[in-house]
């Protein structure tokens, strides 16, 4: 065991000791597998120093830094030498499970002096024991004879669960029946639960308050913020008394602020909290139990109301051909008819609850807060009260209709948070560049333009382990012979490679066309073909191209970022085109606009910036360890013909570069 003077004491500066602890004697050369890397004691000296004199700052740390022990072993320090709670929010749940199964158990390895860690997840994430004996008991009253299928199939697994979670649970149970048990504020409550020790929502909020180091996601770290009684009682900090925050995956920042501090109002949302109360097809609810036929008429009335609502609203959009947002620009646009009855069926849910045993008062209370939530979210939309965001209808795959709004610029809300107050707060990412060393892109955009910003480069040697192609001659999308010249480009270079590729889209239509031409290639080559959308999730797809290391995989999106696929399964990443963000969407439009009303370029200031970006993420998948090999392959011949296109190149690995003709 390493003394903990090997990490320091108290008295010793957080900056001295954490480069003495990264140094190439320190404690961690102790470690088996152990590589000093000097990039790694640069960044996280740079995060003690800020995290030592309470300031914000932002890091980019290339890929095999080792950004989690970086940040993670001076945050521990300071939470230890000063009772203190660390804050590690991150975007994936593959982060997160790295932190909390690798990452953190290797440090305390080396810590003499203990320190305690948990995820935390969004609380209705975990099962309450004491709604569902509450559950159990209401029986035919609440539910269908397979939803009590499945709640006899949640006790027996409560029965043995370690965690309480629903990622714990071996189905995916109907979501009506989860959020019958789940933990709910208004329902699970310390007085009801807590002193019960059975509760698993509450047993973590013991914990919480005993942790050094809590990790969040960041939809739940935005949550939180919006909620801070949750958990802080006294003192200033973000989400507990006196806390300091490191934000990992910090170029998710700007998205995640604006979804979680905007709103989102659906029609399946609205109908799925009624059906709770009752449901008109099987009779089921609250009110059924509690024989008010008043609030049964109210509730059917409300759920008929709401059907024609959003049926007007549908009708009042002019939808395009494959349009799954419109942009509402004017208030009222179509009349509230959903108010009133918000009001009745949400005022007859506080009436019964008044009558009704605890258990049930703190359901129907809960449903009654959501409803009035829903009421004052209707208002703003169609009022359009809030200055500063842009409102839109969306229509989801399954053709539900949802009212949204957002703000245009998070970064006038998320400057006083985290930048105006000496907060110690660190925002990292592989990818915050878009070849501007001072990172002014991403400070303007969350509003850090006054704070530090370093820039750390990676310890892969890419101009050994990568090489970049571009092709000279290729049609534009629109353009006769486009899916041809894809299809014969994607044949040469997996060909080269013999497979082992990734092959990432930015249209979904694209990707499927492309895929049912190239099966016949495929299979002649005896390469198993892996596409998006076919039946298997992401995880499954990963988990089978990683199996099958000659395997192709084609993919949209969410394959650009957070898959880590070292060694030979991938040594071949193809990009078919840069991946410029939808112009049309409603965020992005609102956000053009704002630049050229201020009298900038919004495709250079802010297009072409974002589609750096995301090349990068998706570049960045290829080369992940110190032995990795491959080539990045970009059909776009746009970073050869445009003038913008030398931005892309030069923000790209410095790598050799090949031109097919």
């Amino acid at each position: 065991m390493i003394s903990i003077s090997d990490f320091g004491s108290s008295s010793d500066t957080l900056s001295r000791t954490t480069a003495e602890f990264f140094g190439a004697s320190g404690a961690l050369s102790k470690l088996r597998d152990f590589e000093f890397r000097p990039q790694q004691q640069q960044m996280a000296v740079a995060v003690a120093g800020a995290l030592e004199e309470e300031r914000p700052l932002v890091v980019e740390a290339g890929t095999g830094v080792g950004k989690s022990l970086a940040y993670l072993a001076p945050a521990v320090r300071k939470a230890l030498n000063e009772n203190r709670k660390a804050i590690i929010s991150t975007h994936t749940i593959n982060l997160q499970e790295q932190l909390i199964e690798k990452d953190i158990p290797l440090l305390q390895s080396v810590m003499e002096e203990p320190f305690r860690a948990l995820l935390l997840k969004g609380r209705r994430n975990y099962l309450c024991p004491a709604r569902l004996q509450t559950a159990m008991a209401g029986g035919g009253e609440l539910f269908t004879s397979s939803e009590v299928e499945e709640l006899k199939a949640i006790w027996e697994w409560a029965q043995k669960t370690k965690d309480g979670t629903l990622s714990d649970l071996d189905f995916v149970p109907a979501g009506r029946v989860w959020s019958q048990v789940c933990s709910e504020s208004h329902a699970c409550t310390p007085r009801r639960c807590g002193s019960t020790g059975a509760c698993y929502y509450q047993e973590v909020k013991k914990k919480v308050a005993e942790a050094d180091v809590v990790v969040v996601n960041h939809t739940l770290f935005f949550t939180l913020l919006n909620s801070q009684a949750e958990f802080t009682e006294s003192g200033e900090g973000f989400l507990f008394a006196g806390d300091f925050l490191v934000f990992d995956e910090a170029h998710t920042l700007e998205q995640v602020a604006a979804r979680q501090l905007g709103l989102s109002l659906s029609q399946v949302g609205m109908k799925f909290d009624l059906h709770r109360l009752f449901n008109p097809k099987n009779k089921k609810g609250l009110f059924t139990k509690a024989g008010d036929s008043q609030g049964r008429r109210a509730t059917m009335k409300l759920l008929d109301d709401i059907d024609e609502f959003f049926d007007e609203v549908e009708a009042s959009c002019q939808w395009g051909d494959y349009g799954r947002e419109f942009r509402i620009r004017d208030p009222e646009f179509v009349e509230d008819t959903l108010g009133a009855g918000l009001i009745e069926v949400g005022r007859r849910a506080r009436t019964v609850a008044d009558l009704a045993e605890d258990t049930a008062k703190n359901e129907l209370t809960e449903l009654a807060r959501r409803l009035a939530d829903c009421r004052a979210a209707l208002a703003t939309f169609l009022d359009q009260s809030e200055d500063g965001l842009v409102y839109w209808v969306e229509k989801s795959d399954r053709e539900s209709i949802s009212l949204n709004a957002a703000p245009v610029d998070v970064a006038e809300l998320l400057r006083p948070v985290f930048f105006e107050r000496n907060r110690p707060c660190v925002f990292t990412s592989a990818t915050l560049g878009i070849g501007d060393r001072d990172l002014g892109y991403f400070r303007n955009r969350v509003g850090a333009e006054e704070v530090e910003a370093i820039q750390i480069g990676s310890p892969f040697l890419y101009e050994e382990q990568m090489t970049i192609h571009l092709v000279k001659e290729m049609p534009q999308p629109k353009e006769s012979g486009y899916e041809e010249a894809l299809c014969r480009w994607i044949r040469h270079f997996v060909s080269e490679s013999k497979g082992s590729a990734f092959v990432l889209f930015t249209s979904y239509s694209l990707l499927q066309r492309v895929g049912d031409q190239m099966e016949s290639f495929f299979a002649d080559q005896d390469l198993q073909l892996l596409r998006q959308g076919r039946g298997r999730s992401r995880a499954q797809l990963i988990e089978e191209f990683k199996k099958d290391v000659s395997s192709v995989l084609f993919g949209t999106d969410s394959f650009w970022t957070g898959v880590d696929v070292p060694g030979k399964a991938l040594t071949n990443v193809i990009i078919t085109r840069l991946p410029f963000a939808v112009p049309d969407h409603p965020l992005t439009q609102a956000r053009l606009e704002k630049i050229e009303e201020e009298g900038g370029n919004s495709f250079m200031e802010y297009s072409v910036p974002e589609a750096i970006l995301k090349l990068r993420q998706g570049v960045g998948r290829l080369i992940r360890s110190g032995e990795d090999e491959g080539m990045v392959v970009l059909l776009d011949n746009r970073v050869l013909s445009k003038r913008y296109g030398k931005a892309f190149l030069n923000a790209l690995p410095d790598a050799p570069v090949n031109i097919a003709e």
